[in-house]
C-alpha cells in the first residue's frame, strides 16, 4: 500500500472511531453496574479487631469538636461524653446511630434524568479529581487554574463516556474572589453539564448558596426530599473536626443532601504508620461524621469516605501508588460495607509532577485497587497530578482511558451464547484461525477495549504519524474535544433565575480573598 493510499485508510479508521466515540457517549451507561466480586483481605477476626480499636479511640481518646456547640450538643444528647470541645463516646454509640438510619445506597439526581446515579451496593461512580490549584497542559505548562480552565474539565468530563459525575472543585478559578467563587462553579456544572455535581464545603453560607442553586434548578420540595449533590467533608485528622467542614456538612444533612466525610491521612503524618492503627483511625472518624449527620437529620445520605496515602520517611511529602496504602483501602472498604454505607476512596493518584510513566504506573495501581475493593464513589478519578497540587490536560485524558477500562472490567464475562462462542468452534474447527469466521466478523466492532491514547501500529506507522508519545496524543484529544464540545439543552427560564440569583448574591458582599 503506497503512503497516499494508507493515509485515506488512517483518515477512514479515524472517521468510524470518531462516529464509535459519538454513538458510545449518547448511549453510555449513567454508572457501573458491578459484576465481578470485591476483593476481601482480611477474615472476620482481623476486622472485628479493627472495629474494636476504632471503638477505644472513640472511648479512650475521643474526637475534638472545635468552634461549634451545636455538634456538642447533639452527641451530648445522644449519651456522649462531652468535656469542653472534646468529645468521648460509649463503645459502639456511633455505629448504631449510622446503621440505625443511614441509607445503604441512594440516588443522586442529576438535571438530566438519563444520568441519575445510584450510589452504593454493586455500583461503581467515577468523578473527576477535585481541588487543585495549579492547572497543566503541555502547551503553557504549570499555571495558576482560572475560570477559563475550570469550564474546560466540566466540558471534557461531561464529554467523557467514562466519567458518571461531573464532581466538585475539578481545579481552583483563582482569578475569582475566594468568597464568590462557588457561585461560578456550581453554575458551571449546571450550565455545562447535565451529569451530578458536587456543592461547595468552603463555608455553610456557600453550602447554603448552592443549596439554593439546586432548588432553582430542581424545585424546593424535591431537593428538600431528594439528594441532588454529594459534597465532600473532609475530617481535620487526626480526630477533629472543624467548625467550616462540621457547618457545611450540617447545611447538606439539614437539607437531606449527600456527604462524604473523608478522613485525609498522610500516615506517619495524620496517622501511625501501621496498616492497622491508620485503618482503625479512619473508622473512628468516619463514624463520628457520618453519626452527626444522622443526629441532624435521620436518614440523610452519607459515603464513608478516605483519603488515604503514606509520606516519604525521608522528605515528609506524601507518596502514591504504593502497596500500603492499597491494604489501607481494601481494609477500610470491608470495614464500610460491614457498616452498610456506601464507600469512597481511589482515583488515580500519583506524585508526578507530568504525565509520564511515574503518574501512569502509580495512578494505575491505585485505580486498580479502588476498583477491585468495591469502591461506590471514585473521587479523583482523572487529572490528578502533583499529589493534587495540579489538574493536567493531558493526563485527565490518559485517565479517563483507564476508567473506560474500568468499566469493562468491572462489567465481568459474558457467558450469553454470543459470549460462549460455541457456533465459531464449530465453523473454524480444527487447526484454523479465527480471523474469518462468522463469528469474528459479528464482534469485531465491540470485541476488545480499544484505548483511544495508546498506539497500537507499527513502528513506521507510529513514525510516519509524528512519532507522538502519550502525552502528545492526549494533548491533540482534549483539544479536539473542547473544539467539538456541544452544551446539554438548559431551560432559559432556570438559567436566567440563576444568573440573577448570582448577581444579587455577589453585590450583597464585598470581594475577599480568603
Amino acid at each position: 500500500m503506497n503512503v497516499r493510499a494508507r493515509k485515506r485508510s488512517a483518515g477512514g479508521r479515524e472517521a468510524k472511531l470518531a462516529a464509535r466515540k459519538e454513538a458510545s457517549r449518547k448511549h453510555a451507561p449513567a454508572f457501573i453496574e458491578r459484576r465481578i466480586p470485591v476483593y476481601e483481605m482480611l477474615d472476620e477476626g482481623s476486622l472485628e479487631l479493627i472495629e474494636s480499636n476504632a471503638d477505644t479511640l472513640l472511648q479512650e481518646i475521643g474526637v475534638e469538636f472545635r468552634d461549634f456547640p451545636q455538634a456538642l450538643k447533639l452527641f451530648k444528647d445522644a449519651g456522649a461524653d462531652v468535656t469542653g470541645e472534646l468529645v468521648r463516646f460509649p463503645r459502639g454509640l456511633c455505629r448504631s446511630i449510622v446503621k440505625a438510619t443511614a441509607p445503604a445506597e441512594y440516588t443522586q439526581y442529576a438535571r438530566n434524568p438519563e444520568r441519575n446515579v445510584i450510589i452504593g451496593g454493586p455500583r461503581t461512580v467515577l468523578v473527576p479529581a477535585y481541588g487543585s490549584p495549579f492547572v497543566r497542559d503541555l502547551d503553557k505548562g504549570r499555571r495558576y487554574a482560572t475560570l477559563e480552565d475550570f469550564r474546560n474539565f466540566v466540558k471534557l468530563t461531561y464529554s467523557s463516556t467514562g466519567l458518571h459525575h461531573s464532581g466538585g472543585t475539578v481545579c481552583e478559578p483563582v482569578d475569582i474572589p475566594v468568597n464568590k467563587r462557588h457561585f461560578d462553579m456550581v453554575y458551571s456544572h449546571i450550565k455545562y453539564s447535565d451529569k451530578p455535581f458536587m456543592g461547595s464545603v468552603t463555608r455553610p453560607e456557600r453550602a447554603e448558596d448552592s443549596v439554593a442553586m439546586a432548588k432553582i434548578v430542581f424545585g424546593d420540595e424535591f431537593v428538600e426530599n431528594n439528594a441532588v449533590m454529594t459534597s465532600l467533608i473532609n475530617v481535620n485528622s487526626p480526630l477533629t473536626y472543624d467548625s467550616t467542614m462540621l457547618g457545611s456538612l450540617t447545611v447538606y444533612a439539614r437539607h437531606n443532601q449527600a456527604t462524604v466525610i473523608s478522613p485525609f491521612i498522610l500516615s506517619g503524618a495524620m496517622s501511625p504508620v501501621t496498616v492497622a492503627a491508620t485503618a482503625a483511625q479512619i473508622l473512628a472518624e468516619a463514624l463520628v461524621g457520618m453519626a452527626y449527620a444522622q443526629l441532624v437529620r435521620p436518614g440523610a445520605p452519607v459515603i464513608f469516605g478516605m483519603f488515604s496515602s503514606a509520606i516519604s520517611m525521608q522528605s515528609g511529602a506524601p507518596t502514591f501508588g504504593t502497596p500500603e496504602p492499597s491494604l489501607v483501602l481494601y481494609t477500610v472498604a470491608s470495614l464500610a460495607r460491614r457498616l452498610g454505607v456506601p464507600f469512597r476512596s481511589g482515583g488515580g493518584l500519583c506524585s508526578s509532577k507530568i504525565p509520564d510513566a511515574q503518574a501512569a504506573y502509580e495512578s494505575a495501581n491505585t485505580l486498580q485497587t479502588a476498583a477491585l475493593a468495591g469502591v461506590n464513589f471514585m473521587l479523583h478519578t482523572a487529572g490528578w497530578l502533583e499529589g493534587g497540587l495540579s489538574m493536567g490536560y493531558e493526563k485527565f485524558i490518559m485517565d479517563i482511558d483507564q476508567a473506560d477500562m474500568l468499566a469493562v472490567l468491572l462489567h465481568g464475562v459474558d457467558f450469553s451464547e454470543n459470549g460462549q462462542a460455541m457456533d465459531a468452534f464449530r465453523e473454524v474447527g480444527p487447526g484454523k484461525h479465527f480471523l474469518g469466521c462468522a463469528h469474528t466478523r459479528a464482534n469485531f466492532e465491540t470485541a476488545f477495549y480499544r484505548s483511544k491514547v495508546a498506539d497500537n501500529n507499527s513502528f513506521e506507522q507510529w513514525e510516519e504519524d509524528g512519532s507522538l508519545d502519550t502525552a502528545m496524543r492526549a494533548n491533540k484529544i482534549w483539544k479536539k474535544m473542547l473544539a467539538e464540545y456541544e452544551a446539554p439543552p438548559l431551560d432559559p427560564a432556570i438559567d436566567e433565575a440563576l444568573l440573577d440569583f448570582m448577581a444579587r448574591r455577589k453585590a450583597q458582599f464585598a470581594d475577599q480573598n480568603y
